[in-house]
């Protein structure tokens, strides 16, 4: 039961620190403190309020919050969501839009498998669902699936991509942000073998690692920097016995945050030091800008072991996706038997995760794809996150993602090419 002292360990501080959070915010909040003519108590308490809830959201998966949408006839419409596929590690789900009809555009949303919860894209999802029936992909925390579930590493990942476009069908279109990407891609050109019919109308790969020494980032430089041995030695940990995954390895999602954290250390450390004061001044909200934010980033998923070490050994170290060889099932994965979906690549400027160059080496893989089905476009001055859920996103690259869905929607042959840059 190697490192599942460590695990719970981990939970342990996060837990003690919840607690001391709930403790500063109840006696900093006491009455009497009140009748004391110095302003430490109230930051007593406003530091405690914002522990408190910093801590307690590590642990809470988010809601989707996607309760209503505004019509084409001006009504707002409820909206669900329930799964369509289910299994072990990451179901399918739909967002069902009551009263109205099924929209011309079905699309497939494929959220990464990077620490986060696939509630991540929520402002994604939001500003497509007025225009788009909209399907995701909803991965599960690794700490809750029992270890009689089996291994799930990029292979698994690769096929569950396949059944669910199996299972929605060749008018679906497929966007895959960031981490996914290079699977998703690959899961394409599985069915282009295995099942052709099945293939997707449109692919759009947004700031994705196709290619990850094409434009090397610090995210790339670690992953040369160090051994597969020392990956495994510094950052797998089994799940402790409080959970239903008891025993599985992962790599833990409070262990990816202090990474995510530590890059922008001292940005981080300013909107908390923020946020304090602003609590202190009774100038905080509960849905502010701070909190909804941070509620977001601070939600984190363990993965599966097998997940993370092979996306680290196979995709970038060995550069299976980038130089055409990756193998899923025993069966090699050609790129090139992609032929008749239409590509496109979005890229940040500024992205500092997925360098421009990465994602657009996708276009060189695709050779039996024609020219006019392969476009790309670089987002000015946006960064990683802008480039799929900020106002780059909103305002630029959401209409024209719209607009080559429609260019290439219904059938395949005799789409109008797409008005953008075209490689």
């Amino acid at each position: 039961m190697r490192y599942m002292l460590t695990y719970d360990m981990m939970e342990t501080v996060r837990n003690a620190s919840q607690w001391l959070g709930s403790t500063a915010r109840s006696f900093g909040s006491y009455p009497a403190t009140g009748l004391a003519p110095t302003p430490a108590f109230g930051m007593m308490a406003a530091w405690g309020e914002v522990v408190e809830r910093s801590f307690s959201r590590m642990i809470a998966k988010p809601d989707w919050g996607i309760h209503s949408v505004v019509g084409k006839d001006g009504r707002d419409h409820l909206v669900s969501t329930h799964s369509v596929v289910e299994r072990p590690f990451g179901n399918l789900v739909k967002f069902a839009v009551q009263g109205r009809p099924e929209m011309a555009r079905q699309v497939l949303v494929v959220a990464p498998m990077s620490g986060h919860y696939a509630t991540l894209l929520r402002s994604t999802v939001a500003s497509l669902l007025p225009d788009c029936d909209v399907y995701v992909t909803d991965w599960h925390n690794a700490r809750d699936i029992p270890v009689s579930c089996g291994k799930f590493d990029v292979e698994d990942y690769t096929l569950y991509l396949v059944d669910f476009m199996e299972h929605l069908g060749p008018d679906i279109h497929v966007i895959a942000v960031c981490q996914p990407a290079p699977l998703t891609l690959a899961a394409t050109a599985y069915l282009a073998e295995k099942n052709p019919e099945a293939q997707p109308a449109t692919l759009t790969l947004i700031g994705g690692p196709i290619d990850p020494d094409a434009a090397p980032t610090d995210v790339t430089d670690f992953g040369r920097r160090i051994t597969m041995g020392q990956l495994e030695e510094l950052a797998i940990q089994r799940v402790g016995f409080k959970y239903a995954g008891a025993g599985r390895m992962v790599y833990p999602g409070l262990l990816q945050l202090t990474s995510f954290m530590s890059m922008n250390a001292d940005r981080h450390g300013e909107a908390f030091f923020n946020q304090i004061l602003r609590v202190a001044k009774g100038e905080a909200r509960d849905n502010d800008h701070h909190n909804r934010f941070y509620d977001e980033y601070l939600a984190v998923m363990d993965m599966p072991a097998e997940f993370y070490l092979s996306t680290v050994e196979r995709l970038f170290k060995g550069l299976e996706i980038a130089q055409n060889r990756f193998v899923v099932a025993g069966q090699t994965v050609d790129i090139g038997k992609i032929t008749n979906v239409a590509v496109k690549i979005v890229e940040g400027e500024k992205d500092d995760i997925s360098a421009p160059g990465q994602c657009l080496a996708a276009l060189d893989l695709l050779t039996g794809l024609p020219d006019e089905k392969k476009f790309s476009h670089l987002e000015p001055n946006a960064g990683h996150y802008g480039i799929f859920a900020g106002k780059s996103w909103r305002n630029n690259i959401r209409p024209l993602v719209l607009e080559f869905i429609d260019a290439h929607g219904g059938g395949r042959d005799g789409a109008v090419p797409l008005k953008s840059v075209r490689t």
